[in-house]
């Protein structure tokens, strides 16, 4: 299946994603490529990963007859280094369905618009009751060698009021949830700082005030 009508089928179930599947390489690399190629390669800037990690996404990983499922977020063990076992494949893609009450973001930050890679891509999945976190999930690719969740930053948010003040108490559990590189696209302070901003733009889109994040809108 190709990453175009892989992207097709998730943006029916969450529109929201409908930015960051434009802005995802080319058309004719979305064309050819595809989602399975993206996740497996094991890069740790892969647009698709962060998101998909953040909704709960699933592998199901194949060695001759015998299958094993493993989340998505388990699927990165170093650089470049995946849990697949000799011999396996990844055999299929578990999407859920969007949680009830869930909201879901994605923000890519690149020194293109698009056909460019990341420097920092965030996915973001909350759940609010009564203006309480009753669950969160975040992660980042492209911050450090894989993608993976902050867990330390859920953790501190998890059962929290969904303000500023507990944004703010989260953000130095951020810091620790992950070692920023440095090299040509952006600087460990840089990608350090984009975490916490990216984190913050997820808290006003979705704090239930009336405030612009975002500087353009596409033409039809």
């Amino acid at each position: 299946v190709s990453l175009t009508d892989a992207f097709a089928v998730l943006v029916k179930h969450y529109p929201e994603l409908d930015e960051l599947f434009r802005r995802f390489a080319s058309p004719p690399i979305r064309n050819a490529g595809t989602l399975g190629g993206n996740i497996a390669n094991g890069s740790p800037i892969g647009d698709t990963m962060p998101v998909l990690i953040a909704i709960g996404t699933s592998l199901a990983l194949r060695k001759g007859k015998r299958t094993r499922e493993l989340p998505l977020d388990e699927f990165y063990l170093a650089y470049q280094k995946t849990a697949l076992g000799p011999g396996e494949f990844v055999e299929a893609i578990r999407v859920p369905m969007p949680t009830p009450g869930a909201t879901v973001r994605s923000y890519k930050i690149a020194k293109r618009f698009d056909q460019d890679i990341s420097a920092v891509c965030g996915g973001y999945c909350i759940v609010l009751e009564d203006g309480v976190v009753r669950d969160v999930r975040i992660a980042y690719g492209g911050v450090a060698a894989t993608p993976k969740r902050a867990a330390r930053c859920e953790r501190a948010l998890r059962g929290r009021p969904w303000t500023l003040d507990s944004v703010d108490a989260a953000l130095g559990e951020l810091d620790k949830d992950y070692s920023p590189l440095t090299d040509m696209r952006a600087s460990a302070a840089y990608r350090r700082l984009v975490t916490r901003n990216l984190l913050y733009k997820f808290f006003l889109e979705t704090s239930g005030k009336q405030m612009q994040t975002c500087v353009f809108e596409y033409a039809e």
